[in-house]
C-alpha cells in the first residue's frame, strides 16, 4: 500500500512540476483535469510512468501495462503524451515522439488481442 501511495505521489509531483516549470506552455486547466480524471487515476501510476518512459526514453512496457492502456483507450494515451510533449524542450522532437506513441499503441493493441 505504501509503495502504491509513493508511486501516486511521484506521478502527481512529476505532472505538477511539468506544469509549474513552464506555465506559459501548460495545457488548459480543463485539459489537465480531464487528463487526471480519465487517465491517471484509472491507469496505475507505474504504468503511466512506463508509458511516458517508452515514448520519451528507450524503455519497454509490460504486457499488463499494455492491457491497461488499451482498456482505457487511445484518447487516454494521446492525452497523457500530449500533456508531456507540449513542453518547449520536447517540441523539437515531436515527430520522434509521435512515432513512438503510435508504435506503442499498435504493440499494445496487438498484445491485448492475442491474450
Amino acid at each position: 500500500m505504501t509503495k502504491c501511495n509513493s508511486q501516486i505521489t511521484t506521478l502527481f509531483i512529476i505532472l505538477a512540476l511539468a506544469c509549474a516549470v513552464v506555465p506559459a506552455f501548460s495545457i488548459e486547466e480543463s485539459e489537465a483535469k480531464s487528463l487526471w480524471d480519465t487517465c491517471v487515476v484509472k491507469i496505475t501510476p507505474k504504468c503511466a510512468l512506463d508509458i511516458i518512459a517508452v515514448v520519451f526514453e528507450n524503455a519497454t512496457i509490460s504486457d499488463s501495462c499494455c492491457h491497461e492502456l488499451v482498456q482505457e483507450g487511445k484518447v487516454c494515451q494521446d492525452t497523457l503524451i500530449k500533456y508531456i510533449a507540449d513542453r518547449p524542450t520536447l517540441i523539437s522532437q515531436e515527430t520522434q515522439y509521435l512515432k513512438k506513441k503510435y508504435d506503442l499503441w499498435n504493440r499494445c493493441v496487438s498484445i491485448s488481442t492475442t491474450a
